[in-house]
């Protein structure tokens, strides 16, 4: 059972008996949706909980750096893992984690396997919803193709701040995947009307279908989850006037506009607002964008 607090709750312990109750209708604001969310159990990858319980195994041989490995690969536990350890942070304090491996060493290996028992999985939790599944497997990849790109972009800018700006990209679909998991079908129909009309927008599609935006479901949540200021502020697409940030927005953008190839015909300005970030020229930017796909 849930609790009520701010935070992803730690799922029962039997990940087995985990049955997903939808939503087939659309809550009615961006509140009514954080409600939702703030107590929604999150389910993890099968290859997450698997690793998870190997290393439970061996509790007294496993250190940060290993857990941190296994959790890295996963948004969705990434996501579970910061905002638990910002719950536990004392009022008054400002000591923000940024990286899964602080987050683990703040909160020690055996705290960690305590409060985290077996997870749930999204394959278990949408073993009736294969559509969904293939959906949220596809906003995986592209979350990872993100990490990659805004990675590549980060170290090209000598920016200090690497790892955050890696983070950021990978989580920054984090709602998304969400929807797939508590709303499949209201994703399928979005999904569904933008491959039969191309030109429509994903926000309008989302604000027809959700009543919201999921950049605002985004934020709300990251701030409501008490997740590190900077994290939160890079992930924020309403300050793209900084670089730190456009760096985080245009590696989302690339990875979405280049799932299915390179002949997007938005790519181009994605090229083009890249080169300028990187102080760069289009031409050798393409070239330093394909260099990084070809590594992924």
């Amino acid at each position: 059972m849930p609790t009520p607090t701010p935070e992803p709750q730690t799922p029962a312990t039997d990940a087995a008996a985990v049955h997903a109750a939808y939503l087939s209708a659309p809550l009615r604001d961006l509140d009514a949706w954080t409600r939702y969310f703030r107590d929604a159990p999150i389910p993890v990858l099968a290859s997450t909980s698997r690793a998870i319980e190997v290393l439970r195994a061996d509790e007294d041989n496993v250190d940060a750096s290993m857990l941190a490995t296994v959790i890295e690969a996963d948004p969705l536990m990434t996501l579970k893992l910061l905002a638990h350890v910002a719950s536990k942070r004392r009022p008054g304090t400002f000591t923000e984690t940024e990286s899964v491996t602080t987050s683990l060493v703040m909160t020690g290996i055996s705290p960690f396997f305590r409060s985290f028992g077996v997870q749930p999985t999204v394959e278990d939790w949408l073993h009736d919803q294969p559509q969904a599944l293939e959906g949220l497997r596809t906003l995986l990849r592209r979350c990872e193709r993100a990490a990659h790109f805004a990675l590549g972009f980060a170290v090209h800018r000598g920016d200090t701040d690497v790892g955050v700006i890696r983070l950021a990209a990978f989580l920054y679909d984090f709602a998304e995947l969400l929807m797939w998991c508590h709303a499949p079908t209201l994703q399928l129909y979005m999904a569904q009307a933008q491959r039969a009309d191309s030109t429509l927008r994903t926000a309008t599609v989302q604000r027809g279908v959700l009543n919201i935006e999921l950049d605002d479901l985004r934020q709300t949540l990251m701030k409501m989850w008490h997740l590190p200021e900077l994290l939160v502020r890079i992930s924020d697409n309403r300050h793209a006037d900084q670089a730190i940030v456009r760096n985080v927005v245009l590696a989302v953008r690339l990875a979405r506009h280049t799932m299915h190839g390179w002949d997007n015909p938005a790519l181009p300005d994605d090229i083009e607002d890249i080169a300028k970030l990187l102080n760069s020229v289009p031409r050798a930017t393409l070239a330093f964008v394909h260099k990084i796909d070809h590594a992924i």
